[in-house]
């Protein structure tokens, strides 16, 4: 076994301007995915003031890139048994079975709310919500909308219902607001970190508030979606940075299964020079029968696993990633031609669009595709109801770690874990509220230094982190990153000679310091966990080890240390 890596050392706060206006809720909800708006939809009618902030617009959260679908148990051929094996099997051995058993037993209550609340999904003809089937799913149990725009739909459903009570004085709504760090209150005696009680922000000049502020909440609910954008390459939109899992880090909460990165298997490639968010060639389109073929026309998947294209997508990125070095190729052919026009146009609208306005047809040519990052499996460590670690702190959605998906996300699981959980915490949070067990606080100045990374950074970094805990992972490669990010200038330790910052405090900068620092938490996880599993592959530790059935869990000590541990499911 490996010599345990030292402990990198991070800084427990941003640095920016002291906040200069100060707003109170009883619950301060951060972000606009389903996570964040059912949360808020739920809260408004049991407490008596919410805040809810994004990142940009009410309508940008990451749910709007859902394509393919949201998975529950509908049918009545189907079972939230089977909805749960199937989840069981694609995460690999590390699911909290507890948490899964919620998801899928809650989940289809959860999807007819929705419907309730105005989210109008495809239908049969006899009137029933129309449901097909994607990879590691035994069943057709994916509800879809408008084909494959099935998170712009919910997206609008919910979006309008906060609309509709907008000018309620027990709501506010606060956009173009970037979440800086969480506030807490007074430690405890063993040192321990203080209950939050709300966060700071800085509001970009379209939101309500300029500058920096203070919004207090005896609840603080991160909604905060993904990290795509610590890699060169994501289906993520450009606000996913990060910044929730990283404010929670820096606040003393715990994190767990950062190691699991899934990448899709199937994102349109256009060559190696292209930066951003990319197309994404939903899941659903190997439902419906499209075929992964190699640069030399060969079908691949049959090989590699009973399920083929339908295999879990983890299986499947790896595959692929193996079949491009075995060809010395950069990419791999999906091929949707043998489906028909008709039918390609009608049942995926939004991808027939995007590919056509990169020049490709998909009823008549290959779809040249390759894997690049799509879903955090890990997060900030949150129990049944979205608790973490710190008293008042809660996280849902993606920003979470729930134990719902362990080492590989079932698809279509992410927007019913949103749901569901998003409800649960909302409804505790509420009774906690109502029998006064959470206070409000005032917030403390936490000790340790600030941080701050250039924006001119962020390039290097994600390069770091696409090299070494990337698809295909090995010690030595996490070993080089784990050293290289520490060597990126930071704010807290590589001023310049004449004391002066490397960079102003401002948005790119936040962002950037974000990106480093779980970059940095994601390489340790990776570097520590010895073995394959999931979405977490070793090349020099290829299998999976049953005393690595455990949970990866990480931590700032007081002094800044980023600390590992190992934990029991559930």
């Amino acid at each position: 076994m490996s010599r345990p890596p030292v402990a990198p050392v991070l800084a427990t706060r941003l640095a920016a301007p002291q906040p200069g206006w100060t707003v109170q809720a009883d619950a301060v909800v951060v972000g606009s995915g389903i996570a964040g708006l059912t949360a808020a939809l739920e809260l408004r009618t049991r407490v008596p003031r919410v805040l809810l902030v994004t990142k940009d617009t009410l309508a940008s959260g990451s749910t709007v890139w859902a394509q393919g679908g949201i998975a529950a148990a509908l049918d009545p051929s189907d079972s939230p048994a089977a909805h749960l094996q199937d989840t069981l099997d694609a995460g690999a051995g590390l699911c909290d079975p507890r948490a899964v058993e919620v998801l899928v037993t809650e989940g289809p209550a959860r999807v007819r709310e929705l419907v309730a609340r105005g989210a109008v999904f495809d239908t049969a003809p006899d009137g029933r919500i129309s449901l097909t089937r994607e990879g590691g799913h035994h069943a057709d149990r994916i509800a879809h909308a408008g084909g494959d725009a099935t998170g712009a739909e919910i997206s609008r459903a919910l979006v309008a219902q906060i609309e509709a009570v907008r000018d309620d004085p027990g709501i506010e709504v606060i956009e173009h607001a970037l979440v800086l760090d969480v506030l807490t209150g007074p430690p405890g005696p063993d040192g321990r970190p203080g209950p939050a009680c709300g966060v700071t922000l800085h509001v970009i000049g379209e939101g309500q508030r300029d500058g920096v502020g203070a919004a207090l909440g005896r609840a603080v609910v991160l909604a905060t979606g993904g990290i795509g954008q610590v890699f060169r390459s994501s289906t993520n939109p450009a606000q996913a940075t990060g910044d929730g899992i990283a404010a929670a880090l820096r606040a003393g909460a715990v994190l767990g299964d950062v190691e699991f990165v899934q990448f899709h298997p199937t994102v349109l490639w256009l060559g190696s020079g292209v930066k951003g968010q990319l197309t994404l060639v939903s899941e659903a389109v190997r439902g419906e029968g499209a075929l992964l073929l190699d640069t030399d026309g060969v079908r691949f998947m049959p090989d590699v696993h009973p399920m083929a294209e339908l295999a879990p997508r983890d299986v499947v990125a790896h595959a692929i990633v193996r079949r491009m070095a075995e060809t010395g190729s950069d990419h791999v052919w999906l091929d949707t031609r043998h489906l028909g026009a008709e039918f390609l146009r009608k049942r995926f609208p939004t991808i027939h669009e995007r590919l056509s306005a990169s020049g490709i047809d998909m009823a008549t040519e290959l779809i040249p595709v390759a894997p690049a990052q799509h879903y955090h499996s890990g997060g900030i460590v949150a129990d049944l109801v979205g608790r973490t670690s710190i008293t008042g702190l809660y996280a849902v959605g993606e920003v979470a770690c729930t134990g719902v998906h362990g080492a590989n996300r079932l698809a279509s699981n992410s927007l019913l874990e949103g749901l569901v959980f998003a409800t649960r915490a909302a409804r505790h949070i509420a009774s906690r509220v109502a029998d006064g067990s959470l206070p409000q606080l005032t917030p403390v100045p936490r000790p340790g230094p600030e941080a701050l990374v250039a924006a001119a950074s962020r390039a290097r970094v994600q390069r770091i982190a696409s090299d070494g805990p990337g698809v295909l992972r090995s010690g030595d490669g996490l070993r080089g990153a784990l050293a290289a990010l520490d060597r990126v200038p930071t704010d807290a330790h590589d001023r310049h000679d004449d004391g002066r910052r490397l960079a102003a405090p401002q948005v790119a900068e936040w962002e950037t310091t974000n990106i480093h620092q779980v970059a940095t938490a994601l390489t340790l996880a990776a570097l520590t966990r010895e073995e394959s599993r999931g979405g977490h592959v070793r090349t020099d530790f290829p299998v999976p080890v049953d005393s690595w059935r455990e949970r990866l869990d990480l931590s700032l000590d007081p002094a800044g240390h980023l600390t590992t541990r190992r934990a029991p499911l559930g």
